[in-house]
């Protein structure tokens, strides 16, 4: 429920692959998704770095390509305004 609502929104719906990853983060930090969108259309994973601390994560992508087609429209009223 919680991961449709996000997708309706447009908002990337994303999961640590490691769940420790999520420890190292803190308030502040500068987050960096780079390719975002190539992640989206293509694979099922794609990577954050953490421009202050150096560090990258491994972050979970798993949509179907409805979902996908919602997010790269920039949420669903975007995507059925589209359809028409």
């Amino acid at each position: 429920m919680h991961k449709a609502n996000l997708i309706n929104s447009g908002i990337l719906p994303l999961v640590f692959m490691n769940p420790d990853d999520y420890d190292t983060i803190d308030q502040g930090d500068e987050l960096i998704l780079a390719d975002i969108r190539a992640a989206i259309e293509e694979k099922d994973t794609a990577v954050v770095r953490n421009i202050t601390k150096g560090l990258e994560y491994t972050v979970g992508t798993d949509f179907s390509a409805r979902q996908r087609a919602i997010l790269l429209a920039g949420g669903c009223l975007n995507y059925i305004a589209q359809q028409k």
